[in-house]
């Protein structure tokens, strides 16, 4: 007996429930005019993920289980699975609807809540107490969300003695994207389905909200646990395919992504940006472009995620900025073909510093006159925001703030940081791609040349602050991603003062970061969600 299967990878929005809902409509109705057995969609697709604090409010949980049950009512002989927030005397579960025939059969409610990272499933929902294998059709399943599917343990003997009895297995899912994520969710879902001797139908969300960005894949393991055929990456798809029950599953030709780091790096980037700026209601968005790599790099994905024409990028020189990086800039805008404006700042720098010389003479020239230019650009930048409908994107990449080498209400302005969690040699590397990827420089070979500057003050450079960034980023990654103390990082890296001096830095700008624009996570530890430091903390790690 073979089964026709249908994965809805379908790109939700939080609180969106009509909208979700007439999504998951739709791909059912398509479904059902190609003969499907049975469809099956994301954890929490009527109610979008994360949808946080929304979950405390009991309106919006009686809205979705409305929407529920009017979808129920248009399905028709095939079998739809379909996730969102049930209720049982006043406690809510993250569930899974199983339906048919206008009815709803069986409600399974989550048991392993994940409460870590980005994750607080245990500040909103009840675990479900008991899993069982469904019958539907002639066929036997077992389904189960997210979290579930990846549980060790006493709680991975229950789910083997159960699935076991199943033909194959569902697991839906909203699992967020990372650096390494992929190969990982891979591995464990391919050890499930091998362990419990049945194929795994994953269903995972596609989509960017907020910080997160969901890259679906979603994909049938077979028993063996091979991926034998996968969803698009960072797109929405109707993936159709048989499934064998009670034999092999029949051959088909491989449909597997192949996409390299950079690649899947950059398309999260792009997703990310996109869905929130339009999720958000801006068609349109504005970047400072300096000609440096950072800003080049989000000229791009900003003209990726959102067309040429609806990316504006505003070149601010001031008397510190070379001929050479506005010539870049000019250029990269060009190449992209994105509307482009420059905007001496010189003369409201002047202005300010006449206003201030009174109050400032006693003391030389220092960080305040530098971050009076920074702040001129970002007041600049938000004023086209006002003025035109604008999002502002901001540049600063994830090295920049882990050191505290931002400026507040300056660089640091914008309502997206769309490379927030990228370091900065990944930038670098990013930046490659985009060109190898259109066969041309984009990004002109000087500015990925050039030593970074912050063109602030005469012949700066950011190691004169900073240390090399190779270096920097080991740390970093060293200290927040894989939270190592003072003494393990001087064993991988030596350089014990200069380590010092790093650590000292990320702690004492943590108060930067909290007022930072939210950004895409593409790392396992962001800053924000993941990374929930103390502002006044006493605690020295050295």
């Amino acid at each position: 007996m073979h089964l026709r299967i249908a994965i809805g990878q379908i790109n939700s929005v939080v609180g969106g429930l009509e909208g979700n809902s007439n999504k998951i409509s739709s791909c059912i109705k398509e479904a059902a005019s190609k003969d499907i057995d049975l469809i099956v969609f994301p954890e929490l697709s009527i109610t979008g993920y994360p949808p946080e604090d929304l979950l405390l409010k009991p309106h919006f949980i009686k809205e979705n289980i409305r929407y529920l049950n009017k979808i129920s009512k248009e399905i028709g002989d095939l079998v739809a699975i379909v996730g969102f927030v049930d209720e049982k005397k006043g406690d809510i579960y993250n569930s899974a609807a199983v339906m048919r025939n206008k009815k709803i059969t069986y409600v399974y409610h989550k048991m392993h809540l994940p409460n870590y990272g980005v994750f607080d499933e245990k500040r909103y929902f009840k675990p479900g107490a008991i899993n069982k294998v469904v019958r539907s059709k002639g066929f036997f399943f077992g389904v189960n969300i997210c979290e579930d599917i990846w549980v060790k343990g006493e709680g991975l003997r229950v789910e083997e003695k159960v699935f076991k009895k199943a033909d194959f297995l569902i697991n839906i899912s909203a699992s967020p994207y990372y650096i390494g994520k992929i190969e990982e969710r891979k591995r464990i879902i391919g050890a499930k389905a091998k362990r419990f001797g049945v194929p795994i139908v994953y269903c995972n969300l596609v989509g960017g909200q907020d910080e997160l960005v969901f890259d679906g894949r979603s994909a049938l393991f077979g028993k063996d646990g091979s991926i034998i055929v996968e969803a698009k990456a960072f797109e929405e798809d109707l993936l159709i395919f048989d499934l064998g029950v009670g034999k092999e599953t029949r051959k088909m030709e491989p449909k597997i992504n192949l996409a390299s780091r950079d690649e899947e790096i950059y398309s999260a980037l792009v997703l990310g940006a996109k869905d929130y700026a339009l999720k958000n209601n801006f068609s349109k968005v504005a970047l400072g472009l300096s000609g440096g790599i950072d800003s080049a790099l989000v000229a791009c994905i900003a003209k990726d995620a959102l067309g040429r024409g609806n990316v504006l990028a505003l070149s601010m020189p001031s008397r510190y900025s070379s001929a050479e990086t506005q010539k870049d800039a000019s250029l990269i805008a060009r190449n992209l073909g994105i509307k482009f404006r420059k905007i001496s700042i010189d003369n409201i720098f002047s202005s300010y510093l006449d206003t201030l010389n009174l109050h400032f003479k006693s003391v030389g020239p220092n960080i305040a006159e530098e971050n009076i230019q920074t702040r001129i650009r970002g007041n600049i930048l938000m004023a086209f925001s006002n003025k035109f409908g604008y999002l502002v994107f901001n540049t600063g990449n994830k090295s920049e703030t882990s050191a505290g080498y931002c400026t507040l209400y300056g660089d640091m302005a914008g309502g997206f940081s769309v490379i927030k969690d990228v370091p900065k040699r990944l930038v670098y590397e990013l930046a490659e791609y985009r060109n190898k990827k259109e066969g041309k420089d984009i990004i002109p070979k000087s500015v990925l040349k050039r030593v970074p500057t912050a063109e602030l003050r005469p012949n700066q450079k950011d190691e004169d602050t900073l240390p090399p960034y190779d270096f920097l980023d080991r740390v970093i990654n060293l200290y927040v991603e894989k939270n190592k103390g003072f003494g393990d990082i001087i064993k991988e890296v030596g350089h014990k003062d200069i380590v010092k001096k790093v650590l000292n830095m990320i702690d004492s700008s943590e108060y930067k970061r909290r007022q930072a624009p939210p950004g895409v996570k593409i790392t396992p530890m962001a800053f924000g969600k993941d990374r929930r430091m103390p502002i006044t903390n006493k605690f020295t790690p050295i």
